[in-house]
This record gives C-alpha cells, structure tokens and sequence, in this order.
C-alpha cells in the first residue's frame, strides 16, 4: 500500500478519484502547516502532491525514509527545492498540460485590458465619471508582438494573438524553424535581435538562473518607445527595477503583470503606478484549470507509484509505463554491471565511466541505463541513498565522468551493454546483454569472454588454465558444502596454459576458509567473491521500500 500524502487543496473529484485507486491510501492534511509538522507527515509518505502554498526545503525533504515523488499541481515548482530533492532521489513532476488554456487565456486578458485601458475605465465610471478622452487605447491588429519562450503556453498566447491579427515575433532555443513556419510566426534565437522590433512583449519561460532578469534594463532600452509589457510567467524575468525606472522615464508606455518576485509584493510601488495593471496571480485561477492540474496530478502520481511511470520530471528522464517495461531489464542490468565493477575495483579512486551500448540497447533512452549504471558503481561507498535520480548528481560531484557510447551495429549479440571504468590502478570492463525478455548474462570480465548468471554470489576464480584446477576448486567448495548451481569459464586464448577465469554462481555464501583453501592451489591468481542482487530482485528505486 502506498501513501500519498495531500497537504494543499486538491478538487473533490480528483480527491475521490485518487482515493478510490486500489493500492493507494491518501493522507490529507487540511490548514496551514509548519515546516516542522510536512517534515513528520512525510516520514509517513511515499509520494506528494502540492500546489503553492506548501514549500520542500532542503530541512524538510532531507532523509525522508519512504518519499520517492513529488507531484505539483501546476506548473511552476518554484517552492520545490529541486537541487535538493535530487540529492535524495526524489523525483519531482508537475503538471504542465491542465493549466495551459487558462494561463494563455489570462495573458490575453491582460494584453487586451492594458491596450484598451480596462482597468482605469472600469473605476473611473465605478466612482461616477464618464470619461472618454482620459483611457485612449492602442488596437492589436496590426501591431507587432514578441513571444518569449514558445513552449505549451507561449504558443497557444501566439496562435490566439494571430487571430487577433497581430504580427507574431518569437524567441525559443529549441522550437524548431519549420514548426515556427507553420505556426506563422517569425523565430529569432537572439532575444537581441528581437527586442527593437515589437510593440509588446510577453513573456512565457520557466524560472531558471538562465530567465532571471532575461527582460533587464539594457535589452528594455533597446526597445521602441512606448512598448508595452506583459508577464504572466515568473515574477523576476522582467527586472522590477528596470521596468519601473523605464515606466518613469516614459520609455515603456504600459506592463500588465500577473506575476511578482515577492507574492504579495513587499513594495507595492510597482503594482501601483498608474501605468500599469496587475493581479495577483490569477493565471491558472479558473475552475477548469483547477480541476484539470487536480486531475492530471492524481495520474501521473499514481501513474509513478503502481507503473513506475515517469512523466513530466523535472530531475531525470521521464518514460511512459510502456516504456518502463521494456527498458525494466537494461536498467536491472545497468545497476548489477556497476555493482560488479564497484566490487571488483577495491576501492581505487575512480575517475571515468565509458558505457557502450550496441544493438537494441541504443535504442532505449540510454540515459537512464547510464544513471541506473552509476547507482550501482557508487550504492556501496556511499553513506548517501543512491538511486537512479540522484546518481548522476553523486558522481559529478566525486569528479566521476559517465560518459555513453552508441552503436547499431550488434556484433555477436543482439544487444549488448559494455562499460569500462578507469580507476588510479587501471581500468576494468565488464560486458552483459539481455536474454529473452529477462534472463541477464555477463558475457565479457575484463579480457575474457564467457557467459555466467549475473545474480546472485558470483564466485570469481582467476587462474592458469591447466587440467585439474576446475575440478580442484569444485572438490574445495564440495568439501565445505558450498553447492554451485552454475559455471562458466572463459580464456584468455583457445589452448591451454594461458589466463582464464571461472565464474561460479553459488547457492550459498562461502566463509573465509574456503576462500584461502580455494586459492592455495599453485595454478590460482586471484579469487574474489561478488554479491549481487538475486534474480528477478526488485529495482529498489522508483518504487517505495
């Protein structure tokens, strides 16, 4: 049974959906909360959902035992720490689809009113006056305005301002040039190149170190004397202080502004000069849109928890359930190769990860084979709960490059995952593919090629290959009641006399005599013995424990 735990509002029938979902047991928390009270209440919980008003700080989301997902209905995850919730292998998912139509339409609203002089009109017949000549306004048609940022809603603000015949300029780093064509709009890559030739502006990028203060005194002075603002994003993309010194000075003729840096405003200057029309934040506040982010939430939330489904992320590669299930195995054999490399390693410094992906594997979203890769190289020397969200994160920050190669081109296998670690003593490889559909086979350790079971205790046996070493090691672990269930020996060249390796999975854990009787035969180099997870085990991440 999994908990989710609701500590904002949510609608009632997304409420009762979600409580009506078998294997789900929701917690709702009414009221306002303290830090300290979401921090217990998430002890208990294996997934959130919130929308503005409760915040995930480093202090609250910090080695939480059973929280694996955090879900915000809306868009903006602004009061999520998600450096943060990364570091603890939290995935964080919003819900971008529910509120597009609405937010567009407030942007609308917005544009329009300013141009028209809504706002002042509206109080001036309130308080009894008719008064035309005071609230002249500007049409649309005709007139030219910059898109910035062409994403969901970005796009959806320019289809409806074409409609009102304005000539659309857009700004967007990944859109691409035929999709603009054909939405009939005019793409810049260089916000420079775009600013001096509108007469508004709108703007519709998410909140990152690259947005902030992206509409910044210098780009408004490049722009046409009397240009009009609107921000319904994110208070900060357009520079407060820039845009009300511009506003003084009579450069810019009019903002209309749904969004602040500070919700309320501690400086309520901004929002009060005449020039400008502002509203608190209003842009996903339709009852539709509340309704649809509600709904979209209890999906994707439950779409995690009982399908390991990942859509929407904000902090790793999100995948379909669809998806999930294909790319199950690779992952389950991602992680055992770096837990195997991890063991064999003994603890040198390491410094580069090269994974090499053949075949069908370089057809998955090999990202988050690699991530699956580094959580089993690092689980083991880590104090930290390394999984597939985090991993990444845990090796750069350890100097660890994990660097991906990809080839169609199968060779002997049909699908093949390779990775080769470069440590301060030298590098180790090892190599493994999919059988079926499930079935995980390392077919290559360092040099040798082979084809052992890799699940399990994995007893590795480096030695000369001459007649009677195998069944030397077998007679060993017979006399110990160590039973094998499976051996594979793999040789450095087709004769004897040369370096091999047997790899024997083993029913059960062989203690320290064994091991030191088994490598007093002369012919012995090395022996080594790995644990890995048994077959068919669990992921331990995406899911709760």
């Amino acid at each position: 049974m999994y908990r989710v735990l609701i500590t904002d509002d949510l609608s009632k029938s997304a409420l009762t959906m979600l409580q009506g979902i078998p294997g789900i047991e929701v917690d709702v928390r009414s009221g306002k909360h303290t830090p300290e009270q979401v921090r217990e209440y998430l002890k208990e919980a294996d997934g959130i959902i919130i929308r503005s008003a409760t915040r995930l700080t480093p202090e609250i989301l910090k080695d939480q035992p059973r929280l694996k997902v955090i879900v915000r209905a809306g868009v903006g995850v602004d009061n999520i720490d998600l450096p943060a919730a990364t570091r603890e292998g939290i995935v964080v998912m919003n819900t971008p689809a529910g509120n597009t139509t609405s937010t567009a339409e407030q942007a609308m609203a917005l544009l329009l009113a300013m141009a028209r002089n809504i706002a002042p009109a509206a109080a001036s017949m309130k308080a009894g006056k008719w008064d035309k000549k005071s609230f002249t306004g500007t049409q649309l048609a005709g007139k030219s305005i910059a898109v910035i940022g062409l994403g969901r809603i970005g796009l959806t603000v320019a289809r409806r301002c074409l409609a009102f015949e304005m000539k659309v300029l857009g700004y967007d780093p990944f859109l691409s040039e035929e999709r603009a064509r054909n939405e009939g709009i005019e793409l810049y890559r260089n916000i420079d190149d775009l600013v001096g030739k509108c007469d508004f502006l709108t703007v519709h990028t998410p909140m990152t170190p690259e947005t902030q203060g992206m509409i910044n005194a210098e780009r408004i002075a490049r722009m046409k004397k009397g240009v009009r603002l609107i921000n319904g994003a994110r208070g900060g993309i357009i520079d407060e202080a820039a845009l009300l010194a511009a506003l003084q000075s009579g450069h810019v003729a009019g903002a209309a502004l749904d969004v602040f840096v500070d919700e309320p405003p501690k400086d309520w200057t901004l929002a009060q000069m005449p020039q400008v029309l502002s509203t608190p934040h209003l842009g996903a506040s339709t009852e539709e849109a509340q309704e649809l982010v509600s709904i979209e939430a209890v999906d994707i939330i439950t779409g995690f928890l009982l399908r390991n489904e990942v859509r929407h992320a904000m902090n790793m590669v999100p995948i379909s359930a669809a998806e999930m299930a294909v790319i199950h195995p690779y992952l389950d054999l991602g992680r055992r190769l770096g837990l195997l490399l991890a063991q064999l390693n003994k603890g040198a410094g390491v410094r580069k990860a090269t994974l090499n992906f053949r075949g069908e594997a370089a057809l998955m979203k090999t990202q988050l084979i690699a991530s699956a890769f580094a959580s089993g190289l690092l689980a083991n020397a880590m104090a930290d709960d390394v999984n597939i969200v985090n991993a990444d994160l845990l090796a750069k920050e350890r100097g660890i490059e994990i660097k991906e190669e990809l080839s169609n081109e199968t060779g002997d296998f049909s699908t093949l995952v390779s990775a080769t670690v470069e440590t301060d003593s030298g590098e180790l490889t090892a190599a493994g593919t999919v059988f079926g559909k499930q079935f995980l086979r390392l077919v290559r350790l360092d040099q040798f090629h082979l084809d052992a079971y890799l699940d399990g205790l994995l007893l590795l046996y480096r030695h000369i290959d001459r007649p009677g070493v195998i069944g030397y090691i077998g007679t060993v672990c017979g006399q110990h009641n160590v039973n094998i269930a499976h051996m594979a020996l793999g040789r450095e060249r087709n004769e004897q006399g040369g370096d091999a390796i047997a790899v024997l999975n083993l029913d059960n854990e062989p203690d320290a005599a064994t091991l030191t009787e088994v490598a007093r035969n002369p012919a012995v180099t090395g022996v080594e013995l790995i644990k890995l997870p048994k077959a068919g085990e669990a992921l331990p991440w995406l899911v709760c424990r």
